[in-house]
C-alpha cells in the first residue's frame, strides 16, 4: 500500500514537472543542484575525494558495459564513436598523470582506459554485427577538433612543460563533451536499453561529483578564481565552464532516468 502511493506520489510530481516550460525546469534543475553542492561542501571534508569518487563511478559504468556485452553478447545501443573519444582523452590523461601526479588517480585512468578499449574491441570485431552504426552519426572530429584548438589557446599556468599543459587541457575539453556521440545515438534510436541507461546514468552521477568540485573551489576562494579573468588568466573560468556543460548535457537524461526507473520502466524512453 505505501509502495503504491509513493509511485502515486513520483507519477504526480513528474507529472507536474512535464506541465512546465523549460525555463522553469532548468531553474528547479539548477536550484537542487546547487543544494547538493552545498550539501556535500559540509559533508565531505577532503574535497579531492569528489575527483576519485567520479573516477571510480566511471570505471563502475564501464564495467556495466562489459556485463552487458559478455551476457547478452549485444552492443546494441552503444556508441562505438563516444567510447573512442573516450579512450582518447584516457590515453592522454593517463601519460599526462604518470607524468605529473603517479597516485591513485593514474591507477583508475590506467584501469578505465584498459576496459574502454576491451569494450572498442568488443565493438568493433566481436559484436559488430549488432552495431548500429547508421545512428551513430555525431563523427569525432566534432568533438575532438575543437577541444585541440581550444587547448592551444586556453591552458592551466603551472610549473610544468608546455606540451603537458596542452594535453591536460586537451583532456578536460574532450571529456566534456565525450558523451555527446552516445546522446545523439540514443536520439536516434529512441529507446534505449537497460544497461546502457545505467552507464550514461553512471557519467552523470561522475561528472556531478567532478563539477561539485569546481564549483567548491569557487564557493572556497570567494570567487578569486573567476576573477582571474580580468587579468587574462582565462583557464579556471573554461575549465568550469566545461564541466558545467557536461553536466547540463547529462542532467536531461538523468531525469528521464530517474523517471523511468521510478516508473518501474524496463527501458527508458528519450522524448522526440
Amino acid at each position: 500500500m505505501g509502495k503504491t502511493r509513493g509511485v502515486s506520489a513520483v507519477n504526480v510530481v513528474f507529472g507536474w514537472l512535464r506541465q512546465q516550460s523549460n525555463k522553469v525546469k532548468i531553474a528547479l534543475g539548477v536550484v537542487i543542484y546547487l543544494i547538493l553542492v552545498v550539501f556535500l561542501r559540509f559533508t565531505v571534508k577532503n574535497h579531492n575525494h569528489f575527483f576519485v569518487a567520479s573516477e571510480l563511478i566511471h570505471a563502475a559504468g564501464i564495467l556495466i558495459l562489459i556485463y552487458k556485452l559478455t551476457r547478452q553478447k549485444t552492443c546494441s545501443g552503444l556508441s562505438l564513436k563516444s567510447q573512442e573519444v573516450t579512450a582518447i582523452f584516457l590515453a592522454v590523461r593517463l601519460i599526462c598523470s604518470i607524468y605529473m601526479e603517479g597516485d591513485i588517480h593514474t591507477i583508475l585512468d590506467f584501469a578505465t582506459l584498459v576496459s574502454t578499449l576491451w569494450v572498442i574491441y568488443m565493438i568493433r570485431y566481436k559484436l559488430k554485427a549488432s552495431y548500429i552504426k547508421t545512428l551513430d552519426t555525431c563523427h569525432n572530429y566534432y568533438v575532438l577538433v575543437p577541444s585541440a584548438i581550444l587547448a592551444l589557446v586556453i591552458n592551466p599556468s603551472t610549473s610544468y612543460s608546455y606540451i603537458h599543459r596542452i594535453m591536460w587541457a586537451f583532456c578536460v575539453y574532450t571529456e566534456s563533451v565525450s558523451v555527446l556521440p552516445q546522446l545523439r545515438l540514443m536520439q536516434n534510436a529512441q529507446i534505449i536499453e537497460p544497461f546502457t541507461a545505467h552507464y550514461v546514468f553512471a557519467l552523470g552521477i561522475a561528472r556531478f561529483l567532478a563539477c561539485a568540485h569546481w564549483l567548491i573551489q569557487v564557493f572556497e576562494t570567494r570567487g578569486h578564481y573567476l576573477w582571474l579573468i580580468g587579468a587574462g588568466y582565462f583557464w579556471f573560468p573554461v575549465a568550469l565552464i566545461a564541466e558545467l556543460v557536461q553536466t547540463f548535457i547529462l542532467a536531461d537524461f538523468c531525469y528521464y532516468y530517474v523517471k523511468s526507473v521510478m516508473e518501474g520502466q524496463l527501458v527508458l524512453k528519450m522524448p522526440v
